[in-house]
């Protein structure tokens, strides 16, 4: 499986605010994740429901740049800014990177959220 194109593919959703749509289509059944605020999820399932909950709290988009992406091996790095009014009146701007592991069939296995 290419990699690359996969975490393009999968980018380009995120990119489109289609969150949860990533989730589904590019994680393993048992992919586990991981945040810079020690949340933390095990099995794809899990990750669904806390990215509609958290989608479902957004007011709106009002950004999501991609910064870049690298690759190595089996191995990516994904930039990203988001920038959201929530349903609550606050207000989310994120600049993180996404590092993610990928399983041979393509699939993520480990994802992790860095503070960029």
């Amino acid at each position: 499986m290419n990699i690359k194109e996969q975490v393009q593919k999968m980018d380009a959703l995120v990119s489109q605010g289609a969150i949860v749509d990533a989730v589904k289509t590019f994680f393993c059944d048992h992919a586990n994740t991981s945040d810079y605020n020690n949340v933390t999820t095990s099995g794809k399932n899990q990750m669904i429901a806390k990215m509609e909950g958290f989608v479902g709290a957004i007011q709106s988009i009002n950004g999501i740049t991609h910064h870049r992406t690298l690759v190595d091996g089996n191995n990516t790095n994904s930039e990203f800014t988001f920038d959201f009014d929530m349903k609550d009146g606050s207000k989310i701007l994120w600049h993180e990177i996404i590092s993610r592991q990928w399983n041979p069939e393509g699939k993520v296995i480990q994802e992790e959220y860095f503070q960029a």
